[in-house]
């Protein structure tokens, strides 16, 4: 089946299958706080909007360092629940090993019916089976249950990642166990990985019989993933092959997706004014009947009511609207945004590099429609000429790319994960194409 007729296929059987959940409970307009209904469902009792916990709002602590801030937790928890967003995504490790301790506390505060448990089995640093069932046992100890809903084993990356921390150590065994007697709902996988090591995890699918399988999934990853990671259109058609159900991660690409282009902003503003930037990428995710539940890790109360407003009156995307994020995805790999927040933890630079303002001057230059595409551009010469004087004045020289020497420092301090000397080479090489007059 080729991607046009597959995605046309896809989008009329998610809107024939299990919509019916969206209908409003109450017919009263609702201004831009409210919020009426509940969230779909492509799979029965399991809201299509799914809470990724990894990413809780702050607060400062009595010692005035950064703790979880706890009230804020349990009012964004209220909400989604109230709304059927009933998956909660968790792991050992989050926010340094507090995810799941709050996660908790504000599950708890409803009955154990009324939410599902999406923890996971975070072994990086300790495969052992002692270890691995003491983090199994530990999780179930910090919820207070007698069960874990969808349990995963964290982020494989290959055949022998999977083979060092779980095919080697005994700990399948003991999980399958688990799950017979109950304490395990659905077994699964989340992974990041090249595609043989994707087939290498289909091929165990006779063995382990994966009840789903997470992966990252978006419109820009669907056939445009690049690097070591395996194309969405790939895994998705691999899983629904086989009947597995898909949770999705990364539905905006690590926030990047909530923020595009002038021209194409306007482009989705022309068909949905009232809608987000954001709101696109979740419909995208939603829009395919073998998707379990997409993951958003909604920090504020405005993140989870502008994904409610998305999904509580859930349209599919048609198939001109899945063409014309499809031509977004292409746009954006020619220049995609690095997505550098400002926070300057990597700053300062040992070779005196202005990280922020060099990251922070292509993205504008990006988001602004004021980047240089190449001699077919209109006004070319003089978009050439200007771009690079706006470059030296927001960056004076000592401190641009080009002087990246790959040390990598400032990677350890970067809460974005930004492969931060990588995309100063991006940068500094389109910079010089330009200087050079080679677009």
């Amino acid at each position: 089946m080729d991607r046009r007729s597959f995605l046309k296929t896809s989008a009329a059987a998610a809107a024939a299958t299990g919509l019916a959940a969206c209908a409003p409970k109450e017919t009263k307009s609702s201004n831009n706080n409210e919020i009426s209904g509940d969230v779909p469902q492509h799979y029965p009792g399991i809201g299509l909007l799914g809470y990724g916990c990894m990413r809780w709002p702050m607060t400062t602590g009595e010692d005035g360092k950064d703790v979880i801030d706890q009230e804020a937790v349990n009012a964004l928890v209220d909400k989604a629940l109230e709304h059927g967003v009933n998956y909660f995504d968790t792991s050992p490790v989050y926010l340094r090993g507090d995810s799941e301790r709050a996660t908790a506390v504000a599950l708890n505060r409803h009955p154990r019916e009324k939410w599902l448990l999406a923890t996971k089995l975070s072994n990086f640093s300790n495969s052992t089976y002692e270890n691995s069932v003491l983090m199994y046992r530990r999780s179930l100890e910090i919820f207070q249950t007698d069960h874990i809903d969808y349990y995963l084993l964290h982020s494989i990356g290959s055949a022998d990642d999977f083979k060092k921390r779980f095919g080697d150590t005994g700990i399948m065994d003991f999980l399958l166990k688990e799950k017979a007697a109950g304490h395990i709902r659905h077994l699964g996988f989340s992974i990041h990985s090249h595609q043989e090591g994707f087939d290498s995890m289909m091929e165990l699918h006779e063995k382990y019989h994966w009840d789903f399988v997470q992966i990252q999934m978006n419109y820009i990853d669907w056939t445009h993933a690049g690097g070591r990671d395996t194309n969405a259109e790939y895994m998705y058609n691999e899983l629904a092959k086989r009947d597995i159900p898909v949770v999705i991660m990364e539905p905006l690409r690590g926030g990047g997706l909530a923020t595009l282009p002038k021209n194409q902003v306007e482009k989705l503003k022309a068909i949905e004014p009232d809608s987000s930037v954001a709101s696109w990428a979740f419909r995208f995710a939603g829009s395919f009947p073998k998707v379990l539940t997409v993951l958003s890790g909604m920090t504020y109360m405005e993140h989870l009511e502008d994904n409610l407003k998305t999904y509580c009156n859930f349209k599919p995307l048609n198939e001109s609207e899945f063409a014309l994020l499809e031509e977004i995805a292409e746009d954006r790999t020619k220049f995609p945004l690095v997505g550098c927040t400002g926070c300057q933890y990597c700053m300062p630079c040992p070779y005196g590099i202005n990280i922020p303002g060099v990251f922070r001057f292509y993205d504008n230059s990006v988001i602004e429609g004021t980047y240089v595409t190449g001699p077919e551009q209109q006004h070319y010469a003089r978009a050439r000429r200007k771009y690079l004087a706006e470059y030296d004045k927001a960056v004076e020289s000592m401190r641009q790319a080009d002087h990246c020497i790959r040390c990598g420092k400032c990677m350890k301090s970067c809460p974005q994960h930004i492969r931060i000397p990588s995309e100063l080479g991006r940068i500094d090489q389109y910079i010089e194409q330009i200087r050079q007059d080679k677009l």
